[in-house]
């Protein structure tokens, strides 16, 4: 238990500061009436077991009132810390990873934290961009430059990637740092923790509510990046649909491109036998490629064929009918990574479970109307 001062007893701090000088740690001891190592364990956030939770209340209340600020400068020289996290993305082109990185990012401003982000070229494989070819969106994948991360040991704290931009940490040293994986295999990841949202829990919804409506043969249009997420996603709607006598799958890949899902869904729907009457879809950014093609075929949602989509992106009230689809919080998937890269980085076990998802119903899902 850290020593505190004998005024500790006092219900509120007691704010007199006659500088007009930058407030210091002695200026928040004094007025909460605590030592100065107790200031530190509770603006550090490491005060859990070491003073009561009444004490470090008082500690950031004095804080406040004073508008303290911890030199950050000074302490992560004094710790060997530069207090910064890389955050590795497939692609900032979705409002998706937006999310996670706004999630992130606030979790990591109030523990004195700040995120860099960084895309992994066209979503996979080894990434040698400078970040201001990366950020104005040129081809990055031979750009003939120096890693701009050879020094990432020495210049970051910790990285929180996806398993969708994995196959950049080895180009940038990032996992050889502590490592957050999101969205990866929890048996075969690369970091330190893993933070999932419950993708296959996602699946298991859609599959349920096209079953209900007498759904029996569909098309699943999958993304077609090799990564865990995706696997996991074939694999559940392959698991759901054998688990019903009478059901029919069928799979087409593409990328994750509106123009591309269009031409897959085209291919798959003109193709010899039955048509399906609902197309599952990786993405709400396939959905919106089916939902083309379907129009080009002169076919109706959800009259003539179901649609549905996963990420509930604000596509997704942008095309008509409004898209079914499974709403993953992003912002939430930010922060829980945030939080277990924090947990690692103090030698802490991070929070388990995964992250719930929902089923939104909306208008591209019907009843199913025989081929």
């Amino acid at each position: 238990m850290c020593a505190v001062h004998p005024s500790t007893r006092r219900s509120r701090p007691t704010v007199a500061r006659s500088s007009s000088t930058r407030p210091t740690s002695r200026d928040v001891a004094q007025a909460a009436g605590v030592s100065q190592a107790a200031v530190s364990l509770v603006l550090g956030d490491k005060w859990r077991g070491r003073v009561s939770e009444t004490t470090a209340e008082r500690v950031r209340e004095a804080a406040r009132a004073l508008g303290y600020r911890p030199n950050l400068a000074a302490r992560n020289l004094r710790l060997g810390s530069t207090r910064t996290v890389l955050l590795v993305v497939p692609a900032l082109t979705t409002e998706f990873f937006a999310g996670v990185y706004t999630g992130a990012a606030r979790v990591a401003a109030r523990h004195g934290f700040g995120v860099v982000l960084y895309p992994s070229p066209e979503g996979v494989g080894p990434a040698h961009p400078s970040p201001t070819t990366a950020l104005k969106g040129r081809p990055l994948r031979a750009a003939p430059i120096p890693d701009p991360f050879a020094s990432a040991e020495a210049a970051l704290d910790g990285v929180i990637a996806s398993s969708m931009a994995a196959d950049a940490l080895t180009a940038i040293r990032g996992d050889q740092l502590p490592l957050v994986m999101l969205d990866s295999d929890p048996h075969g990841s690369l970091g330190a923790a893993t933070v999932n949202l419950d993708i296959a829990d996602g699946v298991r919804q859609v599959a349920e509510h096209l079953l209900a409506l007498g759904h029996r043969h569909v098309l699943h249009l999958a993304a077609d990046i090799p990564s865990w997420t995706f696997r996991a996603r074939a694999r559940e709607l392959a698991d759901r649909l054998a688990a019903v006598p009478g059901t029919r799958l069928r799979t087409a890949t593409a990328p994750i491109t509106i123009d591309d899902a269009r031409a897959a869904t085209e291919t798959a729907l003109t193709a010899p036998g039955p048509r399906p009457t609902a197309v599952v879809c990786d993405d709400d950014k396939l959905a919106a490629g089916a939902y083309k093609a379907l129009r080009r075929l002169g076919l109706r949602v959800p009259d003539d064929i179901s649609v549905t989509g996963l990420d509930d992106l604000a596509l997704a009230t942008a095309i008509d009918p409004e898209l079914t689809t499974v709403r993953l919080d992003a912002e939430l998937f930010g922060e829980r990574g945030m939080e277990a890269l924090l947990a690692v980085l103090d030698g802490r076990a991070p929070a388990g479970g995964d992250i719930p998802v929902q089923l939104v119903v909306r208008g591209s899902t019907g009843p199913a109307r025989d081929a």
